[in-house]
């Protein structure tokens, strides 16, 4: 069985007693009879999240012929929390440089963000619970190996870890083209969080309103956005440049 799948009622159940890192729990829609109703109890007794979906697409994901309308989504890796990832950069003496990801749902993504992340030295990594992808095989296989050095934190609500880096005194900096300045313009050399959101939809309302500031990618192209890998990969790069000119002067 994959190492980020678990399949069947019975390993599920094991998998929730066994306190597993689970991303979320995929149930045949209209299953309801036998143990399930106890797997989807102890699911939401957890507060992990369960979807409903089709038991065709069960049946295409699953390694077995035997996931009897429930698999679990685990994690391939541990989470780690928000208050570790600052002492990293304590610990460092360093100023904090996090990555928050609003909704990135494309396990290539996440996994091709932390390989830029580890190399140019962010402290950390912090997704939703929900509506995002987690630490699966593929994202592993993707950050070639910077899986094992980036520290990822899951938390259930965006807005308001961003409350709590300000009050650690990070500036909250979105990438969104509605951004006053193009991104080299912008200081960034202090505590900084930088936001990437969504593939399609960008940053939320209520994310955007959170960040201290929002910067652009000037781009003069026909296509309107950049990949959102791309996109982190360009603004981390600029904060790593900028700090590192800021060293190069001292």
């Amino acid at each position: 069985m994959a190492n980020d799948k678990v399949e069947g009622r019975n390993p599920v159940m094991e998998a929730l007693k066994s306190e597993r890192e689970i991303d979320k729990i995929l149930v045949a829609k209209g299953a309801k009879e036998g143990s399930i109703n106890k797997v989807i109890g102890m699911a939401k007794d957890k507060g992990v999240f369960i979807q409903y979906v089709e038991r065709q697409k069960l049946n295409e994901i699953a390694e077995s012929n035997n996931h009897q309308g429930v698999i679990a989504l685990v994690a391939a890796y541990k989470y780690t929390e928000v208050e570790d990832i600052l002492e990293i950069a304590r610990r460092k003496g360093e100023k904090p440089f996090v990555i928050l990801l609003d909704e990135i749902m494309d396990p290539h993504n996440l996994g091709s963000i932390m390989r830029t992340a580890d190399a140019v030295g962010v402290h950390g990594i912090v997704i939703p619970k929900r509506r995002s992808v987690g630490l699966t095989a593929t994202v592993a296989k993707t950050s070639a190996g910077a899986i094992e050095y980036v520290p990822v934190a899951k938390v259930s609500n965006i807005a308001q870890t961003i409350d709590k880096l300000k009050q650690e005194g990070l500036w909250i900096v979105g990438a969104d083209m509605s951004g006053d300045k193009d991104y080299y313009h912008e200081d960034m050399k202090d505590a900084i969080a930088l936001v990437i959101g969504n593939e399609g939809k960008g940053i939320s309302r209520l994310i955007k309103e959170k960040c201290d500031f929002l910067v652009k990618i000037p781009m003069v192209g026909k296509v309107a956005s950049l990949n959102a890998s791309v996109a982190a990969a360009t603004l981390m790069y600029e904060v790593f440049r900028q700090k590192n000119t800021d060293k190069q002067r001292l």
